[in-house]
């Protein structure tokens, strides 16, 4: 469900970035940011797919660690990554050491550098920008999915994509700005430029 929380600071944000100094830090300053760089965009997909099943704080504690362990998310590097490259990774104890999730990033880092024949990454998934965001108020429960998320996910996968479901995706748009997930009345809705404070669906 939403829900604001004002801070001592006087401003407005969700629950979940409301008590933890790092979620905070992250809610005012970067999510719902558009990203249109290719390494910027890979980085989020992989740490999307990173984050399935555990919490975003989690992730985002171990993101430096991440970006070490994955070139700085360069696609090119982490294309060129072998099975010596995938023990080492799970020899790591500051990421989240799943075969499966290393595997993918690997994969896809390799369909980002295959998808640059075809315009590349960023132009692919800013292609999904709905016509219209939501608009979540107080007490309203939270969207997971849309139907643009379920067609970009088909899309990626169509691509050689891994570990890129629908939820995943939608939470890739929100964290990116392609949709305005700030609940009405967060200090942060409107401020991505890509949609107006007041844009929205009750759809």
């Amino acid at each position: 469900m939403t829900g604001l929380v004002v801070g001592e600071d006087g401003l407005a944000r969700p629950l979940w970035a409301a008590s933890d100094s790092l979620l905070r830090d992250y809610y005012d300053t970067e999510w719902g940011m558009p990203v249109r760089d290719e390494r910027g965009l890979f980085e989020r997909i992989s740490l999307e797919a990173f984050q399935s099943g555990l919490s975003w704080a989690t992730i985002l504690r171990k993101r430096p660690a991440f970006r070490d362990a994955f070139a700085g998310f360069d696609p090119d590097a982490v294309a060129a990554y072998t099975d010596s490259d995938v023990e080492r990774l799970l020899g790591d104890a500051g990421i989240v050491r799943n075969r499966a999730k290393i595997l993918a990033t690997i994969t896809n880092a390799n369909a980002v550098v295959a998808l640059r024949t075809e315009g590349g990454l960023v132009d692919f998934v800013w292609s999904f920008l709905p016509d219209s965001t939501p608009a979540p108020g107080p007490g309203e429960p939270l969207i997971t999915r849309s139907p643009e998320s379920v067609a970009l996910s088909k899309a990626l996968k169509k691509h050689g994509f891994t570990f890129v479901g629908p939820t995943t995706m939608y939470a890739l748009m929100e964290a990116i700005g392609m949709v305005d997930a700030h609940p009405v009345g967060s200090h942060r809705r409107g401020t991505s430029g890509v949609w107006p404070r007041s844009a929205g669906s009750r759809q």
